[in-house]
């Protein structure tokens, strides 16, 4: 069934769960072309869900979702709508890349939607001066403020000029200038471009009011549609917050306090918090600067500002999570010192992102944060229980951390910062993208903590609603306080301006904000509106050798700009060469044994000569009797004894054949027996010898046999183990660095980018690949110089082939690292996976410890679809055999296919949309 025309998003009888919780149940909708449709509602109701459907970036579940024209479960379709579609997942920044730059960041998604180098000339200075960014341009994401990351991410979206942008929550943490700025952008941007349809969800209702449509969701469902002035109509309510809250289900209604005015604080004069000249810098970089002020027991004082003022890291200071570079910070009296357990019990902190254990439920991290601040049993389950009904988080008790929704995560957060019901709460942007119902609740929280327990409450908001009902806000900029006071007192000493923001009143905390931060800096300038760029050219259909350069040159900057990751994918596999080089050996030399000769005769003493004289054996002191030559054997500081009994020259002389009682440490199997042998070895030589000093000879034996040694004439097994390490190490490494690289894109969050942008799988998993394969071909270039130079391993046959074998070898394992990341999600599950999956059967089914053909048929099956087997053949045939590249041609086309094949199965295992 076709979209009608002037519809680009219908939804027909679209249901989602996770687990078995619902997130969208039933929804009907019909979306037009061209205007702003926004959606609003509770955390966890869906929002996030349905824009995620209808980006295709979520496998649709139950139902019909058409957007642009067409099917999303139709891959064709998908593909298709993916080059119009632009889309900004929930988070401040989650789909870009921290140790890229801005410029470098556009640089990539422009490469992703197949803009050459002219296009992205053309577009991104545009798109930078616009937003204000261009200063900031050679900046890293990881250091820039939230309201620049959105910016950035707004900008990523519109390179390809999107026909529908889709925003999960754009402006969420990010301060009233800021929006201002980013609304202005959009509003601009859809002037010259008025087909563009914009659907975005938000949690600050006086953006809603300048919607052109809004869609209202509780539990799954649609509760309205229409026009901010027909919801407040049809709700008869005077402002859309009100309307919409007026929407919910009894229950949640009468959560709802609204915004009126606080009880004042309880009268008193200690000091609970004292900031004196406070200045934090990081190297040349001042985030603080003598910033001073003083809050009261029971006081709650509001910290306002832009993003990347200072707010933050003052807030880390007072809590002893950073020192400060100069002044003073003190606790009611006491000096802020991170060390001191007992003032530390004393405040509860909040950081601004989420800080949780995510691999814990919900249930679990609130005892476990219980129990580090050591409460009763009883007083723990109390607190949680009532912690739990308060905050909402009944529903998710029993859910991972990582999987409750942004909103969920933040009451969270709020929990585990007051369980232990301290006497000061720092809290960094508590509220940040929880709903209205929430806030309310969680300011009923504070109400009560302030007023009836006297608790200090120290906090950062962007909610001017939430800064009106501090006792007291200071106004933070650019590392120093501008204002502090009442907020009456704020908004008296604004400085004066005509402007006023969307439809509040020209009096106001907002506009006074707004006036302050305007008059402050030239750098908060207004956005410009981009003129309009030439058309892009047209993207190619299928598979793209650009996209896969364009992941392979953005993986490579990662990897160059993370000093842990270099160091352990280059430095790592120097330093197991050594270890296993050097401590690797089968060759017995020096084999400690003492005897104990009860005879001490001129025979006993020739007889022992016989090994103390060998390379093979090497002598310890001798035992003062039985007992004490048992114990050193059970030590392990002999390996063999030897007891030679009294009578021993007398029974030789008489001919009696005497016996010589030989103990050999037979823990190790393998090195055991070989002991033996050499033991026997040197008796037998003692009787050969013997015999000839009689004039004794043997009988000739019918026919002489000679053994000759083709390779490795001096049986060193250095030239075999090392040959065998480089084939261990070219396999672990870069299976678990690739494994890695991957599964950090699921931590980051970046890999939605995969999801949404025209890449396909292939490309995707090229473009990982391909710099992993560079390190690993650097490596077998250091491994070969250390197996030559250092250990004096001649290399005797073809490099070309050594060199082609190590290239083909290392496809397969990055290949390897592919397939492991497709089921693990965290880089530690991925490191352990990796290098448990890849050591294992490449020691054990490669030759290097067993010969293959020795194994038991199953056995054998494994060894031959395992690539080191074959690269075990070409690396010591190559080194001790003299092989040339016509020699290992079988091998070579074995390690090419499996390449292959491994590279198919992880791209059959590789999820291109989330679940």
């Amino acid at each position: 069934m076709a979209t009608d025309r002037g519809v680009s998003v219908r939804l027909e009888r679209v249901s989602h769960r996770y687990r078995r919780a619902p997130a969208l149940d039933g929804i009907d909708l019909e979306l037009p072309s061209g205007g702003i449709v926004g959606f609003v509602g509770p955390d966890g109701v869906g929002k996030s869900t349905l824009l995620a459907l209808v980006a295709g970036a979520r496998r649709i579940q139950d139902g019909r979702v058409e957007v642009l024209g067409g099917d999303m479960r139709s891959r064709a379709h998908r593909r298709d709508a993916c080059r119009r579609i632009a889309y900004m997942p929930q988070g401040l920044g989650r789909n870009l890349y921290p140790t890229l730059s801005i410029r470098e960041n556009l640089g990539f998604f422009a490469r992703l939607f197949g803009q050459s180098r002219s296009d992205r000339a053309a577009r991104i200075p545009r798109l930078l001066e616009a937003t204000g960014l261009e200063p900031f341009g050679h900046r890293a994401v990881a250091q820039l403020s939230g309201g620049m990351k959105q910016k950035l991410g707004l900008c990523c979206a519109l390179l390809h000029d999107p026909d529908l942008l889709i925003l999960d929550e754009p402006t969420t943490g990010v301060d009233p200038l800021s929006r201002r700025h980013f609304w202005r952008l959009i509003a601009g941007l859809r002037a010259q471009r008025p087909a563009m349809t914009v659907l975005v969800s938000t949690a600050y209702f006086d953006e809603a009011e300048g919607f052109d449509q809004l869609v209202a969701l509780h539990g799954g469902r649609v509760l309205a549609t229409g026009t901010p002035a027909a919801i407040r109509a049809m709700t008869g309510e005077a402002s859309l917050e009100h309307a919409f809250v007026s929407l919910l289900p009894a229950a949640m209604r009468a959560m709802h306090a609204g915004t009126g005015a606080m009880a004042p604080p309880v009268a008193g004069t200690e000091v609970a918090i004292d900031a004196d000249h406070l200045t934090r810098r990081f190297g040349e970089f001042t985030a603080v600067r003598d910033v001073s002020f003083t809050i009261r027991r029971g006081e709650i004082f509001g910290f306002i500002g832009s993003n990347g003022c200072g707010k933050t890291t003052t807030m880390k200071m007072l809590a002893g999570l950073l020192p400060p570079s100069s002044g003073r910070a003190s606790l009611f009296g006491r000096p802020v010192d991170a060390h001191d357990t007992a003032a530390r019990r004393r405040v509860g902190f909040m950081s601004q992102s989420f800080s949780l254990y995510t691999e814990l439920t919900v249930r679990q991290n609130l005892a476990l944060h219980a129990r580090l601040f050591r409460l009763s049993t009883a007083r723990r389950t109390a607190r949680i229980a009532e912690l739990t009904e308060r905050f909402g988080l009944a529903a998710h008790l029993d859910q991972a951390a990582e999987s409750v929704p942004l909103g969920v995560r933040q009451r969270l957060s709020l929990a585990v910062a007051v369980i232990h019901e301290p006497e000061v709460l720092i809290l960094d942007e508590p509220t940040s993208g929880v709903d209205p119902v929430a806030r309310d609740a969680f300011w009923s929280l504070l109400a009560d903590l302030s007023r009836r327990q006297g608790v200090t409450i120290f906090l950062s908001t962007h909610f001017m609603a939430e800064a009106e009902r501090c006792d007291r806000v200071a106004l933070m900029h650019a590392g120093r306080v501008l204002a502090q006071g009442t907020p009456a007192d704020i908004v008296a000493s604004a400085p004066a301006s005509d402007e006023t923001i969307g439809s509040r009143p020209p009096v106001s905390l907002e506009k006074a904000f707004v006036a302050h931060l305007s008059a402050g800096e030239d750098a908060m300038r207004e956005s410009a509106v981009p003129p309009a760029p030439p058309p892009a050219r047209p993207m190619r259909q299928g598979f793209d050798a650009r996209r896969v350069l364009a992941h392979a040159h953005r993986e490579s900057l990662e990897i160059l700009r993370d000093p842990m990751r270099l160091v352990f994918a280059v430095l790592g596999p120097v330093l197991l060469m050594l270890v296993f080089g050097f401590g690797v050996s089968f060759d017995i030399e020096r084999v400690a044994f003492a005897a104990l000769d009860a005879d001490r005769s001129p025979e006993s003493r020739t007889y022992l000569e016989n090994f103390t004289e060998s390379r093979y054996f090497e002598a310890r002191r001798a035992p003062a009797d039985s007992a004490e030559l048992e114990r050193r054997l059970r030590t392990g500081e002999l390996r063999f004894a030897i007891e030679i009994p009294p009578g021993f020259g007398r029974d030789l002389r008489a001919g009696r054949g005497p016996e010589v009682l030989v103990q050999v440490d037979g823990a190790f199997p393998f090195r055991g027996q070989s002991v033996a042998g050499y033991v026997e070895g040197a008796h037998a030589a003692y009787n050969g010898r013997l015999l000839a000093d009689r004039g004794i000879r043997a009988a000739p034996p019918v026919a002489d046999l000679e053994v000759r040694f083709r390779y490795n004439q001096d049986m060193r097994s250095v030239f075999a183990v090392v040959p065998g390490v480089m084939m261990i190490i070219l396999m672990l490494m870069p299976a678990v660095t690739t494994a890695m690289g991957v599964v950090r894109e699921k931590e980051l969050g970046s890999i939605i980018n995969l999801y949404v942008t025209p890449t396909t799988g292939m490309e995707f998993l090229l473009g990982k690949q391909l710099p992993y394969v560079a390190i690993a071909a650097a490596n077998f270039a250091i491994l070969l110089a250390m197996s030559v130079a250092l250990f004096g391993v001649p290399l005797k046959g073809s490099l070309a082939a050594l060199t082609l074998g190590a290239l083909l070898y290392v496809a397969a394992a990055t290949a390897f690292g592919l397939v492991v990341s497709s089921f693990v999600r965290t880089q530690i599950a991925a490191m352990f996976a990796a290098a448990i999956l890849a050591s294992l059967p490449t020691v054990q089914y490669s030759g290097f410890m067993v010969p293959v053909a020795s194994m038991p048929p199953d056995a054998q099956a494994i060894a031959r679809a395992f690539p080191a087997m074959y690269f075990e053949h070409v690396s010591v045939g190559v080194f001790t055999k003299s092989l040339r590249l016509a020699d290992v041609v079988p091998d070579l086309l074995a390690l090419a296919l499996i390449a292959a094949a491994l590279l198919a199965a992880a791209r059959a295992l590789l999820r291109t949309q989330e679940r």
